[in-house]
């Protein structure tokens, strides 16, 4: 891509040595390949232009940055694009470096506070169903998908572990185009509000955008409520989709149904609301799944099945289907390649190493998250609930006296802990999450225990299981690390929660064998 013509783009008079040829774009001045635009753009510490000459080593063909970072910029030597609002034009940019390459791919892009994971996940599986199908009748041998969010990028079966919900602008575009270069013709991709603020998703408009639900969440980044669903309301605007699925059981979805969105909207409601385009009924919960039947316009029912359990992720699963379905995919194929998804990682992940009661990792992390999983966990657990809860540091201080509040009064035994602390003090965290349970009147609480060692904490919800009962570790997930202090130190949940009841076994027998030898 010629230089001249991305400055005649952004509606800049093209600078020196404009004759520079540009194969990409990165605002990571580390990332820097040959023939790269370096985007320089403002930060909270640092101003990228400040990294300008690692970008030049590292063979940069041209500078984009803002009237702060040009004399930086232009003391390297490369020509430099200067606007006003770098981050805000790095998005078109980057779609036209890469020869627009959303434009090959259906995008299905999903936001809301709890569930968008799940949802993508579940949406995946169903564009794979639809893929297959197709690929069948016109005699293709591939059938590829991609998928973009928290817990991971794909592309066909290959990974890419994520570093945010949604990528960057410049990654996100990259993205796209070694998507179309695999033969991917359709994706699921998170949209988170950071990313609808910050720009990351400029240059995309969505076939198909899908909002959940919203609850109180990211308060340290949105003034308020209001400012948070006006975040999440721009990925219904015109420039950014063409059709809307929206939740009709939630509040705000019921705003963006009733005008305030751009585009047109197609309802769900997992409660089964006639108000609704498309309902879930006769809805029957297990273990670790439920099943439903989807009924939709013109008579259409549907027989459906949530891969997870829990009434959440009926919605889940209904939003799935029903954005599928607006995508173009038959409603029976949408809802069988639902129901074959074999599990989300972190969400609702069963560990299981023999023992005789349950145990489970999710990645709740709010309080209404917390809450519709322990109620949940509740419907199928004969037994006690032992459940393990941290927050995280350095986030949303506002949910953590609720968050200790609800595990105390939904868990028999609330073990309070470490999240990832991040710069703040862990006990600091753990006494206003304490505060919380104390709230909670003594007729209605649980067992609270207080333990700042993660690990140790998982241990005792496990010391205290029997069978029967359910062991419920929260708030990490799918994470592979604990920050604490800015180090971040490898922890998996998973793996903790498995090794503490494989001891707890060995344990268990030990005792066994001395009191029958006793």
């Amino acid at each position: 891509m010629p230089l001249t013509e991305l400055a005649g783009q952004l509606g800049v008079r093209a600078p020196e040595g404009a004759g520079n040829e540009v194969t990409g774009i990165t605002h990571d001045s580390r990332a820097v390949r040959p023939g790269d635009l370096y985007a320089a753009l403002p930060g909270a510490r640092f101003h990228g232009a400040a990294f300008s000459e690692q970008a030049a080593e590292l063979g940069a063909a041209a500078v984009l940055t803002d009237p702060a970072g040009a004399e930086r910029a232009a003391a390297t030597g490369l020509p430099v694009l200067v606007v006003d609002d770098p981050r805000g034009r790095m998005g078109a940019l980057a779609a036209t470096v890469y020869g627009e390459p959303g434009r090959d791919l259906l995008r299905v892009g999903i936001t809301g506070t709890s569930g968008k994971t799940t949802t993508a996940y579940l949406i995946e599986g169903g564009l794979r169903a639809w893929e297959r199908s197709r690929a069948a009748e016109s005699g293709r041998t591939e059938a590829l998908t991609g998928l973009i969010g928290t817990v991971e990028s794909r592309i066909g079966d290959d990974r890419i572990k994520s570093e945010r919900t949604t990528p960057e602008a410049t990654d996100l575009q990259a993205l796209f185009a070694v998507m179309r270069e695999k033969g991917v013709h359709s994706v699921a991709m998170e949209v988170s509000s950071h990313a609808l603020v910050l720009g990351r998703v400029d240059g995309c408009v969505f076939d198909v955008a899908v909002f959940n639900n919203l609850s109180p969440e990211h308060m340290e980044f949105h003034s308020d409520m209001e400012d948070y669903f006006r975040a999440k309301a721009e990925l219904f605007t015109k420039e950014r989709s063409r059709v809307g699925v929206v939740n009709l059981d939630d509040a705000y979805g019921r705003r963006l149904a009733e005008g305030e969105s751009e585009v047109p909207v197609i309802t769900f409601s997992a409660a089964g609301s006639p108000d609704a385009d498309w309902r879930a009924v006769d809805v029957e919960s297990g273990l670790f799944d439920s099943t439903f039947t989807i009924e939709g316009p013109d008579g259409v029912s549907v027989p459906a099945r949530s891969p997870l359990a829990g009434p959440f992720n009926v919605a889940n699963a209904l939003a799935a289907v029903v954005a599928l379905v607006a995508a173009g995919v038959d409603p029976r194929t949408a809802a069988d390649g639902v129901a074959a998804v074999a599990g989300v990682p972190g969400r609702l992940e069963r560990v299981d190493a023999g023992q005789g009661y349950l145990a489970v990792v999710d990645y709740a992390h709010k309080t209404d998250a917390v809450e519709s999983v322990l109620r949940a966990l509740r419907k199928v657990t004969p037994g006690r609930i032992h459940a393990v809860l941290g927050c995280g540091g350095d986030r949303d201080t506002t949910k953590r006296a609720p968050m200790g509040a609800a595990l105390a009064r939904l868990a028999d035994t609330a073990v309070l802990t470490s999240d990832n602390p991040r710069s703040e003090d862990p006990l600091a965290i753990l006494a206003t999450m304490l505060a919380g349970a104390a709230e909670v009147p003594a007729a209605e609480r649980g067992a609270v225990l207080l333990m700042e060692d993660r690990a140790a904490a998982i241990a005792a919800a496990v010391a205290r299981a029997e069978p029967g009962d359910t062991v419920l570790v929260l708030g990490k997930g799918h994470e592979q690390g604990q920050d604490i202090a800015g180090v971040v130190r490898p922890f998996d949940d998973r793996r903790v929660l498995r090794e503490a009841i494989e001891r707890g076994a060995g344990t268990r027998a030990v005792t066994k064998h001395r009191n029958d030898q006793g």
